[in-house]
């Protein structure tokens, strides 16, 4: 069985390149472009892993993540934020929210995916 990807992601050429990349891979991947659309998203899906950007239309990504970790089922998915948010203590206000995970763009296509693996448990 495929692993699901909801990616949460507002700029088309990103949204673009994530998603190639993961079906290179033969991970299933659902997109939205807003904060509200991608919880939304995670609650009918309930995917494998969620691939969060931080400027978000709506809400940013940060409320995002601290709202999608109020869900019952949605408690243990691995959250990774895949952000140009590079500022010292962006990561701690993202692993805060609720973040598993970090990555910072522009991402490397070579390593992306391992480095998103990187966050995850064994069996994904």
């Amino acid at each position: 069985m495929k692993t699901n990807v909801l990616i949460i992601e507002d700029n088309e050429q990103n949204m673009y390149m994530l998603s190639y990349l993961l079906k290179g891979e033969n991970y299933n991947v659902i997109q939205a472009y807003s904060g509200t659309s991608g919880i939304e998203s995670a609650k009918e899906c309930k995917p494998d892993i969620i691939l969060l950007d931080i400027q978000l239309p709506e809400m940013d990504g940060y409320m995002v993540a601290s709202k999608l970790r109020e869900i019952k089922d949605l408690k243990l998915t691995p959250i990774i934020v895949v952000t140009s948010y590079a500022m010292p203590g962006d990561r701690e206000k993202a692993i805060e929210s609720g973040a598993t995970g970090y990555i910072e763009k522009p991402i490397n296509p070579d390593t992306f995916i391992t480095q998103m693996k990187s966050f995850l448990p064994k069996n994904l």
